[in-house]
């Protein structure tokens, strides 16, 4: 099967391939013991600036944000590492797939390891629902942060991925 061409899938291969690698470090992991982590946090309205953090090990995510509107949705963070300890992945999504609230900031930020793949998208796959990702001037990628753009961001957001990459002992 050859690879889609044009614009769509460009944007379809640009959310493949960091979904394709979250999944396997979360399947690695769960094969070797090492289970994901998932918490759960309300994402609360109101202006103020709030975070939530998951730590698996020596790695550690936080999502850190500002929303306006409407009232508190339910969130998830799942953090994993791979079987070989090479990757450590941080997902953050509401369930529901669509957030209503707007978003004035976000970030998510590693510690432990580097950013190799991130993807931030307005509405996350539920039920008949397709993830949409972000447009990439609507976010910056740093080696430790996901973020949104000042003046470029639209205020949406439903999920957030990423793959880091661990630091290796070499003999």
């Amino acid at each position: 099967m050859a690879a889609p061409s044009g614009r769509s899938a460009r944007r379809s291969w640009a959310a493949l391939v960091p979904a394709a690698l979250l999944c396997l470090a979360a399947r690695a992991a769960a094969e070797t013991g090492t289970a994901p982590s998932t918490g759960e946090f309300d994402v609360r309205p109101g202006g103020e600036v709030h975070s939530f953090s998951r730590s698996l090990g020596d790695y550690s995510c936080t999502f850190t944000y500002s929303a306006q509107g409407g009232t508190n949705e339910q969130w998830q963070m799942t953090v994993g590492v791979s079987e070989d300890n090479g990757l450590f992945s941080c997902s953050v999504w509401r369930p529901q797939g669509k957030s209503y609230l707007f978003f004035t900031q976000f970030k998510a930020e590693v510690k432990g390891a580097k950013i190799e793949h991130a993807m931030a998208y307005s509405q996350a796959a539920a039920g008949a629902l397709n993830d949409i990702p972000l447009k990439q001037e609507e976010f910056e990628i740093t080696e430790t942060t996901v973020s949104h753009r000042e003046g470029k961001f639209r205020f949406e957001l439903s999920k957030l991925m990423i793959v880091a990459k661990t630091p290796r002992d070499e003999l």
